[in-house]
This record gives structure tokens, sequence and C-alpha cells, in this order.
């Protein structure tokens, strides 16, 4: 029996430390009497645990605050300098990443293109990337605490891509590889799931409690937040919208199916019907539409239009508060936005169309990479608080 009683007081011990670092990470600076009457803990309970958060290195005293009749307390910080994640978003034709400290706070990046996707060369530039990007990292008391990478495809529980159909992968066991090359944890999810994460925590997304965000690069992939969860689906493969029929007998897809959004409303298919104008990059119709060009415009109105199409489907079947559009297509925001928006007002379901709002990312290309980076401090915390 006092074995068990040991025991018990050791997960009691576990659970309030995870509660006083959880006051500390959404309200500080605050005092140790401040994360009393916050958590119902005794003060007491708080100032022991308090102290041992400072001694790992997770929490800074800073100064005095301001005095309610007594003494000037002393308060308190989360130390987002502790420790270092890497966030990898891996695309089609790019590999972009960073390494942010533990409040999600950017500290380096780089971006480079990618000109050829089969496996073997891909994964060499995936290293060299990550190989960079912790290099940059100053000293600190947890070092790098974990990698979390957003890729094009299905992913199952152990980090494996099943199928990527937009760079023709198949059975790429990548958590594994990455975890025997670098001796860090490893979080590998679908690049839509982690651009969801990354807009909930730090963009248009934020306190936002059911919301649908869509990847539109050179294919099309949702995340969806239901209640505040990133919700997976039975298999954990939700989120494959971006292959809706939304023409029955339309063109054929690589995933095997005919007529997919993607194939109508993302920047390949927009490259593709560019070719005809002599633009051959997004970067290119950026400029001529900011220029006027009437023939581009009256495209990104096109795109817009089956952009819309499939958002409708999407506000119908979920009724979100928030469809949030982002990855490399944001950045036509202002020349897609109209025909979106007029394309949900004619399809979407009056009731359903009445409170949703269609948003465009905040964190623009950057929300895959930083909901990856997330997943990697997301691990680290959820490992301190167990």
């Amino acid at each position: 029996m006092k074995q068990k009683a040991t025991g018990d007081l050791a997960l009691i011990k576990k659970i309030n430390t995870s509660i006083v670092l959880e006051a500390v990470l959404k309200h500080a600076p605050l005092s140790r009497a401040q994360i009393s009457e916050l958590t119902g803990l005794n003060k007491a309970t708080v100032s022991s645990l308090v102290q041992d958060l400072i001694d790992s290195h997770l929490v800074l005293e800073i100064g005095p605050g301001e005095s309610s009749g007594g003494r000037k307390p002393v308060m308190l910080l989360f130390n987002g300098t502790a420790g270092y994640a890497v966030g990898i978003d891996l695309g089609v034709n790019y590999i972009r990443g960073l390494l942010v400290d533990l409040e999600g706070n950017v500290i380096a990046e780089l971006e480079r293109g990618l000109k050829r996707q089969d496996a073997e060369f891909a994964l060499g530039q995936l290293m060299d990337c990550i190989e960079r990007l912790i290099r940059e990292a100053p000293g600190s008391p947890y070092g790098i605490v974990g990698i979390g990478v957003g890729v094009p495809g299905i992913v199952d529980d152990r980090g494996t891509i099943l199928f990527a159909p937009n760079l023709k992968w198949r059975e790429v066991a990548l958590q594994q590889l990455l975890e025997e090359r670098f001796g860090l944890p490893v979080t590998i999810d679908n690049e839509a799931n982690a651009g969801a994460q990354g807009e909930q925590k730090y963009g248009a997304g934020r306190g936002i409690p059911n919301q649908i965000y869509v990847s539109v690069g050179i294919g099309i992939g949702t995340g969806i937040v239901l209640k505040k969860e990133l919700y997976k689906g039975a298999s954990g493969f939700s989120g494959e919208l971006g292959h809706l029929s939304i023409e029955y007998d339309g063109k054929p897809c690589s995933c095997g199916n005919r007529g997919c959004w993607e194939l109508y409303a993302s920047e390949n298919a927009l490259l593709e019907r560019a070719a005809a104008l002599g633009h051959d990059s997004l970067e290119r119709l950026l400029a001529a539409a900011a220029s006027g060009d009437e023939g581009v415009l009256a495209l990104f109105r096109s795109i817009g239009d089956y952009l819309g199409a499939g958002i409708a489907n999407i506000v119908n079947v979920f009724n979100p508060n928030v469809v949030i559009i982002g990855n490399r297509m944001s950045l036509a925001a202002e020349w897609l936005e109209p025909a979106i928006q007029a394309a949900v007002d004619r399809r979407a379901l009056p009731y359903h169309r009445e409170r949703v709002r269609v948003l465009f990312a905040e964190l623009r290309e950057q929300s895959a990479v930083r909901g990856a980076a997330y997943y990697a401090i997301s691990k680290f915390f959820s490992k301190i608080k167990s």
C-alpha cells in the first residue's frame, strides 16, 4: 500500500506541475499568488512547483510586479529560449524550413526550390535543410527538442508517407529515417493539417472553434479543426478534400479519380492555363495582375470561381465558423477573393453561408511550416508534463 501511495503522490506532482506550467504559458507574466488563484492550488504547493520549473530552466523570474498593498510580487515568465525546434514544409516543388524557440518565435529560416521529386534526391535536400537549421540554434539547456515535418500526402500513425500523389511517393518511412539520422523526436503529418495547426496557434484561426484550412499549392489539401481539435477521421486520413469530384467525367487525376477539385483550382491548374498567356510562374502572374493585365485577372477570377465551388461544398458539409485559404495561392488573395466569395454566396446553403467567413491565411506561405514546428514543441511539452 505504501508504494502505491508514493506512486500516487508522484503522479499528483506531475499533474500539478503541468497545471502550473500551463498557467505560465497562457498568462505570463504572473506571480506565484496569481498562479494559486488561477489554478486553485495552495500557495506552498505552487511555490515548490515553480521552483522546480525554475531549476528546470523552463520558468524565469523577471523582477517585481505591481503591489496590491503589500510587498511587490516577483513575476514569472516562460523561458522560450530553453530549447529550439525545427519545422519543415516539404512541398512538391520547394522545401521551407524554420528554427523556432519554444514559444514559436522564428530564429532562422530557409527555403529552396525542389527541382526533382524522386525520393532519393528530395530526402537528401530535406536532410541538408534540417542540418543547416540545427547549426543555427543558439546554446540552450534543452538544445533541439524535436523536428516536425508537413508533407503533401497521406501519413500513417508511424510517420510513414503512404501515398503522396503529386510527389509520386508511396511507402516512405520518413519518421524512421529522420529519427535514425538526427536522434531526435520527429512528427510527420499532412501539410494541410500542419497548416491548420499553424493558423490555429499563431494565425487567422486563433480562438476559433470550427475551422477548415484549405492549402492551395500544386495540389489542394485541407486540415479540419472541429471544437478546437484537429479531426483525423477513423483511420487518421481525413482532409483529402482536394480530391472531391467537382466534374463527374472530368480530367483524370494522379490519385486515380476523375474531375478532382485540385485539377481546376490549384496552383498547378493556374499554371497550366497561364502557359497560353506566356506566364510560367505564380510570381509572374502576380506581377501581371498587379499591373492590370486583363487576361491574367480573368484567369484569377476563373480559378477563384472553382475554389469557391469547392469551398461551398465544405461549408455545406461542415458548417464551420471560418474557411482559411493558405499556402502559395494565398499570395493572390487580392485577385481571388471576390470570385471565391461570389461563388460561395451563390452555391452554399443560405443558413450555412450566413455565419461563415472566408479568410486568407495570416501566415501566408508559412502556415504549414509554423504548424510543423508547433508539433515538435507540443511533443516536447507533453513529455515534460507526463
